[in-house]
């Protein structure tokens, strides 16, 4: 006599403690603990038995790996993605650039199932957060738009920052309901939060003059400037005196 199956006895996952995301993530912190330590791709693919077509795409989903050809597949593809869905940009880049469609989609970050580099306090690794603050600031220094500054932004979130005296402070950058950053930088200074405005940002930046700042006024009347001076600092786009310095204590990497 054939057995009734029970409703919901479904067939059993044959490994029900095995997690895609999970082991994705685990993968992207190896790979790249193994990138900063200068191995190449195929070397580090065999540490971790993975193809390094895969080593790559896991670098690149961390933000930290850097080609020619990864920039050109990134920027195009966001261009297309802005009026086209995943699929279809997909297909215009690759049709864009003379790449197959895998080629591209090799280029690009996991979308599913893989930890994703945020503003938020989780961390991949110092090491692969300096390399994305690094890359952020490159790409703006080699083209100066609003969007590459935005670009450093939000690389330097969550980062410490201090002001004019010495206070320490941080900001985050929440997302809408869309999914996307909203312009406004939420600055953290413990006892509570207050909420800077990118226009104010980008104002204060079109206001640098001269190479040593001597205050945050200097740069205009705006309101937040105080914690922008301490950003600014932070991000090698301005010098502050001497006496300043030693209140603020940030590296400079200021490139002349």
């Amino acid at each position: 006599m054939k057995k009734t199956r029970k409703p919901g006895s479904g067939r059993k996952k044959l490994k029900p403690e095995y997690d895609a995301g999970k082991n994705l993530k685990e993968q992207m912190e190896s790979a790249v603990a193994l990138y900063n330590s200068e191995m190449s791709l195929q070397a580090i693919g065999d540490v971790l038995n993975l193809n390094p077509i895969k080593v790559r795409k896991l670098l690149i989903t961390a933000g930290v790996y850097e080609s020619d050809v990864a920039e050109r597949v990134r920027e195009t593809f966001e261009e297309y993605r802005e009026t086209q869905d995943y699929k279809t940009s997909i297909l215009s880049t690759s049709s864009t650039l003379q790449l197959s469609k895998a080629s591209v989609t090799s280029y690009l970050p996991y979308q599913k199932g893989v930890y994703f580099p945020s503003t938020e306090k989780e961390k991949i690794s110092v090491g692969a957060e300096r390399q994305r603050r690094y890359r952020a600031m490159k790409r703006w220094r080699a083209d100066q738009t609003e969007d590459n500054f935005w670009g450093v932004v939000l690389a330097y979130a969550g980062v410490k920052f201090k002001t004019y005296s010495g206070l320490p402070f941080t900001y985050e950058i929440k997302k809408g309901r869309n999914g996307e950053y909203t312009k406004e930088l939420w600055i953290d200074r413990r006892e509570k939060s207050k909420s800077l405005a990118w226009s104010s940002v980008l104002l204060a930046l079109g206001n640098i003059k001269e190479e040593v700042v001597d205050r945050p006024k200097a740069l205009g009347d705006i309101r937040g400037v105080t914690y922008i001076y301490g950003m600014f600092y932070r991000f090698g786009l301005i010098n502050v005196p001497d006496e300043v310095k030693e209140k603020m204590k940030h590296p400079q990497n200021r490139k002349k």
